[in-house]
């Protein structure tokens, strides 16, 4: 404690009940306040600044509290990394409300090991690892239907397709003729026809060990589209360089992909040797005239079309274009009043403001220089990597050296450009730590909304309790709904989340019992009608040599078998259908010892099939708790020794 007499009058210990760790873990803080507080030495605030960011810090909490029984006004969908899954999260609460599993292996609800989601799986099944990154939502005329959601797997090539009434993955497809799926965005308007998809690595073609070399002209990637509905590939075009992140207009015209190595190397060095990569625009309808017409290759055995968009001779292609910008660049954002794309530097403090109504001038060669289509590249800070917009004209940086989100003016940073003075930055924000991708509030659509902004930040160093040697990440919820951002939320996330996606919630329709004639397990109740099965009624066994399949329903509190004899070295298929009609009361499937669980909900039908490899007895039991004498619903399955 300091001397009291010697004190200077105008400056406070912390308040009693206040710390830096108490009054910033609640993560309710201004961004004035947070920027104070990250340069803090001794720990002392004016009483004036204290009382201010009090009162700031008790409004800024009251704006996310979400009361007993009421609902989150948006859903939001987080990648999960390379746990291989999407988290439904309610925003602004903040509140974790499910997890989608799609590329991982999930015990709870048998994903991964039933034979509905095997199905889904398919060859890729081998793989028990993904790599989530970019999650997006389909749209109608610019605005989100609600009716998928699209997620890739970075590490295995993969998209999957996530159905947003049941949230239950439909379909994966593994894109082929490439490697390492990165960024991905869907098609605007007039409907999300499809998903555009990054393939990040060179590899030569033939991938077959014929040659190693980068250089050679058959080694590069791909730029690839995904018809959504159907979940097959549409075409795939050969381009320079390699490509990063994605997005696409507002005209169904114009896609565009950032390239941070259009060196094709290899090496850390060799990436950085040029002083501009680029920006690389796709013509839509061009590719699809091309294709049409028959004009269109196929490589390595695939029957995808495959046209390319290389540069032959310095000439540019009739379907790309390649936009210098500073080098390194990572994130591709459209601006929601779909006038720009904004390609983020990275290793350069600016953003590039691409004008997409120029775009028509530049696939017409009207221009000397691609360049001209650049509108502004405002300076912004230390390692820009993602933009975000607000509906009412201003954009989001996250700037990962500096730690910060930067607030500005797109308009007035045009302005900047030519020459007029004019400061377009409106506010910077402390954030708790390396920041990467952000997000606001409908961004992606044509009614972006302005209300929140979510920063997904790669170290939370000091911020949680400590975890040992591996530290959880970090997401931040800022109010932008006025002038100034204010950080009102911060947690934990576990295995970098790295984006998301909000809709409002009357956006999302979400089923409360399954549909008996749903899609999802039609295969499951077709093959049960092979044997002559009433799924809501018939609780019987059927063996066909050494397979054995065992058919029952479930009803709280009970199986409606509860003992079934096969012999040892049988593959037995258990089919269930749970014909409770109550919301909540899902029942599980588990059988001990085998690696057998799964989930089923009420009016579902799930199946799952394992070796009976065990003479003996072997019980099996409910893991979701459905009722009062949930733990009395068991049975067993006698095995017989061979």
């Amino acid at each position: 404690m300091s001397d009291k007499n010697n004190a200077t009058p105008d400056v406070v210990e912390e308040p009693r009940g206040v710390s830096r760790r108490s009054f910033l873990g609640t993560g309710a803080v201004t961004g004035a306040v947070l920027a104070g507080a990250t340069a803090l030495g001794a720990g002392t605030f004016t009483r004036e600044s204290w009382a201010a960011a009090a009162k700031e810090a008790k409004e800024a909490k009251s704006k996310i509290h979400v009361g007993p029984g009421e609902l989150d006004e948006y859903y939001g969908f987080w990648s999960g990394g390379h746990q291989g899954e999407v988290r439904v999260l309610g925003v602004p609460s903040m509140r974790e409300l499910m997890r989608i599993p799609v590329f991982n292996v999930d015990s709870a609800t048998g994903w991964g090991l039933t034979n509905e989601s095997k199905r889904i799986l398919g060859e890729s099944a081998k793989y028990k690892n993904g790599d989530c990154h970019h999650p997006h939502i389909s749209m109608t005329d610019g605005k989100y239907d609600g009716k998928y959601l699209f997620i890739n797997d970075k590490a295995n090539s993969r998209i999957a397709r996530i159905r947003l009434d049941i949230m239950k993955c439909d379909k994966i497809l593994t894109v082929p003729n490439v490697q390492a799926i990165h960024g991905l965005r869907l098609q605007k308007v007039p409907y999300t026809k499809y998903v555009f998809a990054n393939a990040e690595f060179v590899i030569p073609h033939p991938n077959d060990g014929h040659t190693f070399d980068l250089q050679d002209k058959n080694s590069f990637t791909m730029f690839n589209a995904i018809d959504a509905e159907k979940m097959e590939m549409a075409f795939q075009v050969i381009v320079d360089g390699n490509l990063d992140n994605s997005d696409a207009d507002y005209t169904g015209q114009y896609a565009a992909s950032t390239c941070y190595n259009s060196e094709k190397a290899y090496d850390l060095g060799g990436m950085m040797r040029n002083e501009r990569d680029w920006v690389v625009v796709f013509n839509i309808p061009r590719i699809e005239a091309a294709i049409k017409a028959g004009k269109f290759i196929t490589l390595d055995g695939s029957k995808v079309p495959v046209v390319d968009g290389r540069k032959t001779d310095g000439k540019d292609s009739e379907f790309t274009r390649y936009i210098p910008v500073p080098k390194n660049p990572h994130g591709c954002n459209t601006s929601s009043d779909g006038k720009y794309f904004i390609a983020n530097g990275k290793l350069s403090p600016t953003v590039s403001m691409i004008a997409i109504d120029r775009l028509d001038d530049l696939f017409a060669d009207r221009f000397k220089d691609p360049r001209e289509v650049i509108v502004a590249e405002p300076e912004l800070g230390l390692g820009p990597l993602h933009t975000t917009f607000d509906g009412r004209g201003n954009a989001y940086t996250t700037l990962f050296i500096d730690s910060q989100v930067v607030k500005w003016n797109m308009d007035e940073a045009i302005r900047a450009y030519k020459g007029e003075k004019v400061n377009y930055i409106k506010q910077k924000l402390d954030v708790q730590y390396q920041p990467g991708h952000n997000h606001a509030s409908l961004t992606e659509t044509s009614e972006a909304d302005g209300k929140w902004l979510v920063v997904l930040c790669k170290f939370s160093k000091d911020r949680f309790l400590p975890t040992g040697p591996l530290h959880p990440e970090n997401d931040q919820l800022i109010d932008i709904s006025g002038e100034e951002m204010k950080l009102v939320h911060d947690g934990p996330a576990f295995a970098e989340p790295h984006d998301c996606i909000l809709a409002r919630r009357d956006q999302i329709k979400t089923q409360k019992i399954w549909n008996r004639n749903d899609p999802f397990f039609a295969e499951t109740v077709a093959l049960a009608k092979k044997d002559g099965i009433n799924l809501e009624t018939d609780n019987k066994v059927i063996r066909d040599g050494n397979k054995v399949r065992v058919y029952m329903t479930s009803m709280a509190p009970a199986y409606g078998l509860t003992e079934f004899t096969v012999k040892q070295g049988n593959e037995v298929t258990v089919t269930i259908t749970n014909i409770d009609q109550i919301e909540d009361v899902s029942h599980g499937f588990v059988m001990t010892n085998h690696g057998v669980s799964m989930e089923i909900s009420p009016q579902q039908t799930s199946s799952i099939t394992f070796t009976a490899d065990k003479a003996g007895l072997h019980w099996y039991y409910c893991s979701w708790f459905c009722h009062a004498l949930h733990m009395e619903m068991v049975g067993r399955m006698l095995v017989e020794k061979a």
